[in-house]
Formats: C-alpha cells, sequence, structure tokens
C-alpha cells in the first residue's frame, strides 16, 4: 500500500491523492485518468535556500499534491512564492 497521485489526462492535473497497493485486478483509476506513484514522481516545489537566503522552486520526489500540474516527467506546484515575514 502507498499513496497514488491520480491525475486527469483531459486536463494535467491531479485531482485527488488515494492509497492504493496497485492491484489493477481489485481496482483501477477511471477512464482518463492516471495514477502515479507519489512517492517516486518528481514535483517542482518551493524550498528554502539558505545560499539565497530565499525560496526557489527545485525538483523534489514525493512532493506532488492534489492541484498540481502534471507535465508528462514531473508534477509543478500550483502554490504562489511563499511571502516571508
Amino acid at each position: 500500500m502507498q499513496n497514488y497521485l491520480i491525475i486527469n489526462q483531459a486536463t494535467n492535473i491531479v485531482e485527488n491523492t488515494c492509497v492504493w497497493d496497485g492491484n489493477t485486478q481489485t481496482w483501477s483509476p477511471p477512464a482518463n485518468y492516471l495514477a502515479l506513484v507519489q512517492a517516486t514522481t518528481p514535483a517542482v516545489v518551493w524550498v528554502w535556500n539558505d545560499a539565497l537566503n530565499d525560496t526557489e522552486l527545485q525538483e523534489q520526489l514525493g512532493q506532488g499534491g492534489v492541484g498540481f500540474t502534471w507535465d508528462g516527467t514531473k508534477c509543478i506546484t500550483n502554490q504562489p512564492k511563499p511571502v516571508l515575514p
């Protein structure tokens, strides 16, 4: 059992996540949806960079989530750059 990102192939948006064992005999994503293992799917997210003293977009494994855009190789965050106090 592991977390999967459920991606609408018409919009390329991650619409949901689910816990699944990957067994298509017991369940499979709906037609026109793609299920990717969250832990091994690259995602571009905001990460703190000490050298810059700021956040920057970096590719990380396992960080994809609902609302992210799938570009065919990685998920890209839909979140704006964090505002520092």
